[in-house]
């Protein structure tokens, strides 16, 4: 683990678990008290990384290898790390980030089956050995979050029931090997009190 001088927290979870509205909350919350926030998501959140979350998430089913989606995500992570994260926590600010390197083993290691250590050591690579200090698993049932999102999207979102129930499970295994960086939070509770329950763990931090 590298440790630096902010507070890095990522919010993981499967899809419509309400992490934007979620990071959105904790960011009013944070800066109401006066703390320095940087607020990021994966892919995406440089120029570079919003290109190639474009031009993942625009493609068709069954259009992308399992091992080419892998690294597009852990290059959009890279850069990711390199202008916006490591800087941010260098000068000491609270950096909440929309996934991060948890979700590549939720989705490509569990979900689409390639191998644990190729998706770590790619992970490895893209993040320095960067390791977030707070993890916060939004836990939903997928049907739940199918329902809340609504109309389906992207190629990840119209993946079957089997795929998403996969990934939820690696979630939980990933949270339940390090329960001190991970805490779990039931999804499916009203926003304000899912809100409180983060912010009262993220405050013992601060």
């Amino acid at each position: 683990m590298i440790t630096l001088g902010g507070l890095f927290v990522t919010l993981e979870g499967g899809e419509g678990v309400g992490k934007s509205t979620l990071q959105a909350t904790l960011l009013a919350r944070a800066q109401s008290e006066g703390h320095q926030v940087v607020t990021c998501r994966e892919p995406g959140g440089t120029p570079i990384g919003e290109r190639l979350r474009a031009a993942l998430l625009e493609s068709a089913d069954g259009e992308i290898d399992p091992t080419a989606e892998l690294l597009v995500f852990e290059a959009a992570r890279a850069q990711l790390v390199a202008d916006v994260i490591r800087p941010a926590l260098q000068r000491g600010a609270l950096v909440i980030s929309d996934r991060f390197a948890d979700s590549s083993l939720a989705y490509q290691h569990h979900g689409r089956g390639l191998p644990a250590d190729v998706v770590a050591q790619a992970n490895a690579v893209a993040t320095g050995g960067l390791t977030p200090d707070l993890t916060v698993l939004l836990d939903l049932d997928p049907s739940e979050g199918a329902t809340r999102r609504g109309k389906i999207g992207d190629y990840l979102e119209r993946e079957g029931d089997g795929f998403h129930a996969r990934v939820r499970d690696g979630f939980r295994t990933l949270a339940a090997a390090e329960p001190a960086r991970w805490i779990v939070i039931d999804a499916s509770q009203s926003a304000d009190v899912v809100a409180d329950a983060i912010w009262t763990a993220l405050s013992a931090k601060l």
